[in-house]
C-alpha cells in the first residue's frame, strides 16, 4: 500500500497539465532567445568573409616581404617582420616623406570637406523647413548628387573640368572672364580643388538629408515662442537648432570624416591610377605603392597604419563627445 501510492501519485502528477507546461515554457524560451542569433547568423558570417578575412589577410601581408615575385603564392613571401612599417614611418627616406606629405594633404581636403558639406547641408535644410511652394521639388533635386552612383557623376566632372572645352573654364574664362587664361583643373595645384568641389558637391546632400531629420524632432512651440521674444532667425539658429540638433551632428561629422578620409572612388576616377602631387590622397597612395610598384607589403603596412589612426581618431572622438554630453544630462 504505502510503496504504490507515491507511484500513483507520480503517475498523476506527469499526467497532468501543470506539469507539461513547464518544459513547454523553457522551450519557447529558448526558441524566442536563439531565433534573433539564427536569423543574424548569415549576415555575420558574410561579415567575416568580406571584411575580417581581407583584413586579417592585410594585416598578415603587412609583416612579409611581398613583391610581384611572390604574388602567385603570398605564403611562401619571406618574414619581414616589422620592416615594412619602418619604411613606412621613415620621414626621411622618400617613401615616408611621401606618405606623410600625402597624410597632411588627406587631412587637409578631409577637413574642408566634411566642414563645407556640413555647412552647404545644415543651411541647405534650415531653409527647406519653412513651407512655400514646390519645396517637395526642390528637396528631390538636392539628393540628386546623392542618388547619382558616383562612377557617372565625377566622369561628368571629369568632362566638365576639361582644359579645352569644358564647361568650368568656358563659365570663368570665357564667360565671366574671371581668369586670363584657362586653367588646368586636373593637373597641378588646381587639382586639389577640382577634388574639393566633386567631393562636397556629392556629399552635402547626405548632411542634408541627415540634419533635415533631425530638425523634425524640434518642436515648433520652441520658434513661436523664441520669434515672440524678439528672437530673430540667427538667434533662433544659435540658441535652438544647433545645440538640439548636437547629438544628430556629432555622428554625422564623424561619418562623413570616416567616409571622405577613405574615399578611393572619386580621386581615382578624377585623376586615373596616378594622381597630381596637390590631391595625392593616402588612399590613392597606398593604391599606387601596392599595385603600382608591386610592393603589396609596404603598401598593406601603410593601409594597418591607416586603420590605427582612424581607430584612433574615432576613439577620442567618441570620447570628447560622450564628455559633452555628461553635464547636460546632469
Amino acid at each position: 500500500m504505502t510503496a504504490t501510492a507515491p507511484t500513483a501519485e507520480a503517475a498523476a502528477r506527469k499526467g497532468s497539465p501543470g506539469a507539461e507546461r513547464g518544459p513547454r515554457r523553457r522551450t519557447g524560451r529558448i526558441r524566442r532567445i536563439g531565433l534573433p542569433y539564427l536569423l543574424l547568423l548569415p549576415a555575420l558570417l558574410l561579415e567575416l568573409l568580406v571584411h575580417l578575412v581581407p583584413m586579417v589577410i592585410g594585416i598578415v601581408m603587412s609583416f612579409k616581404e611581398l613583391t610581384q615575385f611572390y604574388i602567385r603564392d603570398w605564403g611562401t613571401a619571406p618574414w619581414a617582420g616589422l620592416d615594412n612599417y619602418k619604411v613606412s614611418v621613415d620621414f626621411d627616406a622618400p617613401v615616408g616623406a611621401a606618405l606623410l606629405h600625402s597624410f597632411f594633404v588627406t587631412l587637409a581636403f578631409t577637413v574642408l570637406s566634411v566642414g563645407l558639406c556640413w555647412l552647404v547641408g545644415t543651411a541647405a535644410a534650415i531653409y527647406m523647413q519653412d513651407t512655400f511652394r514646390g519645396r517637395g521639388l526642390l528637396r528631390a533635386l538636392f539628393l540628386v548628387p546623392y542618388a547619382l552612383p558616383v562612377y557617372a557623376a565625377v566622369i561628368t566632372w571629369v568632362f566638365m573640368f576639361q582644359h579645352d572645352n569644358g564647361l568650368v573654364n568656358h563659365v570663368l574664362h570665357d564667360q565671366l572672364g574671371l581668369t586670363d587664361k584657362p586653367s588646368f583643373w586636373l593637373i597641378g595645384d588646381n587639382s586639389f580643388v577640382a577634388l574639393l568641389t566633386v567631393s562636397v558637391w556629392k556629399g552635402w546632400p547626405f548632411a542634408f538629408l541627415i540634419v533635415m531629420a533631425g530638425l523634425q524632432n524640434i518642436p515648433r512651440e520652441l520658434y513661436e515662442a523664441a520669434a515672440l521674444d524678439g528672437a530673430g532667425m540667427i538667434q533662433q539658429v544659435r540658441r535652438i537648432t544647433l545645440p538640439s540638433l548636437r547629438p544628430v551632428n556629432q555622428v554625422l561629422v564623424l561619418v562623413l570624416f570616416l567616409w571622405t578620409f577613405n574615399d578611393f572612388n572619386t580621386p581615382f576616377v578624377l585623376f586615373g591610377r596616378t594622381a597630381p602631387e596637390a590631391a595625392d590622397l593616402i588612399s590613392v597612395h597606398i593604391y599606387q605603392a601596392s599595385f603600382v610598384t608591386w610592393n603589396f607589403g609596404t603598401g598593406s603596412a601603410m593601409s594597418v597604419l591607416l586603420l590605427l589612426f582612424l581607430l584612433v581618431v574615432t576613439g577620442v572622438y567618441l570620447v570628447l563627445t560622450s564628455r559633452r554630453r555628461r553635464p547636460s544630462h546632469g
